[in-house]
């Protein structure tokens, strides 16, 4: 597990936190009721029930783990004005004299469909510390890819 700092939204922060509890909670009680109900039914060698029950057991532990070190090194982000964009900012790009949107965000919260890309991905990392009106270039499978800045939220 990484110790680098995540970047999260106070929304995806409360999100993640919730389902860390979920996990504790009840989550954790469902699995034991599963396993101890499948070590009832005899012969754990050749038990298919018991071995699935083991299984879910080690992915409900490996993702509290894996919450806990995210949320333990977890910086809530927030927008810091609209002259530099930052991690946290919504920027209006243009490219091709196309019109885009996109809000930067740490990698845990990425997500195309909803126009939030990673401050690690190659676009991101190239807007960060840009004004409005610049114009960045940024190196792509396809080749070099020019934006301009139109607007920072």
């Amino acid at each position: 597990m990484s110790n680098e700092v995540q970047y999260l939204t106070t929304e995806k922060h409360a999100q993640l936190t919730q389902e860390l509890h979920m996990l504790k909670t009840e989550r954790r009680k469902e699995v034991a009721e599963h396993l101890e109900y499948a070590k009832k039914l005899g012969d754990l060698s050749e038990n298919a029930e018991y071995h699935q029950a083991r299984e879910e057991q080690a992915e409900v532990e490996d993702r509290i783990g894996r919450l806990e070190n995210l949320l333990k090194h977890a910086t809530i982000t927030r927008v810091h004005g609209k002259d530099v964009v930052t991690i946290g900012s919504t920027v209006s790009l243009e490219k091709d004299n196309k019109p885009m949107v996109f809000t930067i965000v740490g990698s845990e919260e990425s997500d195309m469909t909803q126009g939030k890309i990673s401050n690690l991905s190659p676009l991101g990392s190239a807007l960060l510390g840009h004004k409005k009106d610049d114009r960045i270039t940024v190196m792509t499978p396809k080749g070099k890819a020019e934006y301009l800045i139109a607007a920072i939220k």
